[in-house]
């Protein structure tokens, strides 16, 4: 029994030598940054907004037309108050299709979405929007939501806070009932959601005020089960057969095979 326990652990041993002596380089960690604002003019200027005020918002408009909806017009319906046109023609509706992860498919949190959407609506340069948007969603990704407290709550009830590990839909509201113990279409569920939509209207009226002040610093934190998974499966790696941001345990899981022999493999395969 001695000798086949240390053969056991020998064995493993060995495979952890193995593993680390075929380690690949990672892809390097992505260092903050400050996003130098480019004053571009267009009809849709933002105006710096109060995030709490965009909060309840979101919280109110939440039932008229879902987490999507909420939270873009949280945005835009302040500034149609305040300064009228182009805002005030905006065709809100428009916004409802991204409920329950766009048209219930649960892909995209809708919530997101919309954040998203207003963030395309006013920062014209691709690069810049894929900077606000990468951090926005890295911070819902990695924070423990909701945290949102309405002045008057629609439902008396403190739905618990969880980290989603992910931007989809159904992976968000599937962790959350799992660990809170309520059914997707419970009502504790939706008052989850509609806080969930009132946490991201904040956060990217944070966001933007801060772009348009020129004082936005892009997020150094780099998911380590992305930067891991990318170093091979980008088109930067030997694989190159996937692309994303998005963290990848929340869909994938890490067979013992791949764990043990993946590094290895990789090092002595060819390039595509």
């Amino acid at each position: 029994m001695k000798i086949a326990a240390g053969a056991i652990v020998g064995g493993g041993a060995g495979i952890i030598a193995l593993s680390n002596t075929f380690k690949p380089e990672y892809q390097p960690l992505e260092e903050p940054r400050k996003l130098e604002y480019n004053n571009t003019k267009t009809s849709w200027e933002y105006h710096p907004l109060e995030p709490a005020v965009s909060a309840e918002s979101a919280y109110k408009n939440y039932d008229s037309g879902s987490c999507m909806y909420a939270t873009f017009k949280s945005i835009i319906f302040q500034l149609a108050e305040k300064y009228g046109e182009p805002y005030s023609s905006f065709p809100f509706h428009m916004m409802k299709y991204g409920h329950g992860g766009i048209g219930g498919f649960g892909t995209i949190c809708g919530a997101l979405n919309g954040a998203a959407a207003a963030i395309g609506l006013f920062v014209t340069e691709k690069a810049m929007q894929d900077s606000l948007i990468t951090g926005l969603f890295k911070w819902y990704e990695e924070t423990s939501l909701p945290e949102f407290r309405p002045q008057l709550a629609i439902l008396d009830f403190t739905p618990p806070s969880t980290m989603s590990n992910s931007t989809l839909c159904h992976a968000s509201n599937t962790k959350w009932g799992k660990e809170a113990g309520y059914k997707i279409n419970s009502d504790e569920r939706k008052e989850r959601c509609r806080r969930l939509t009132s946490d991201v209207a904040s956060r990217v009226t944070v966001g933007l005020n801060e772009y348009f002040g020129n004082t936005f610093v892009t997020s150094g934190h780099e998911n380590e089960s992305t930067r891991t998974c990318m170093t091979c499966h980008s088109d930067s790696g030997k694989l190159s057969n996937t692309s994303g941001k998005m963290g990848c345990p929340s869909c994938h899981t890490e067979s013992v095979g791949h764990k043990v022999f993946a590094k290895a493999h990789y090092k002595l395969m060819k390039a595509k």
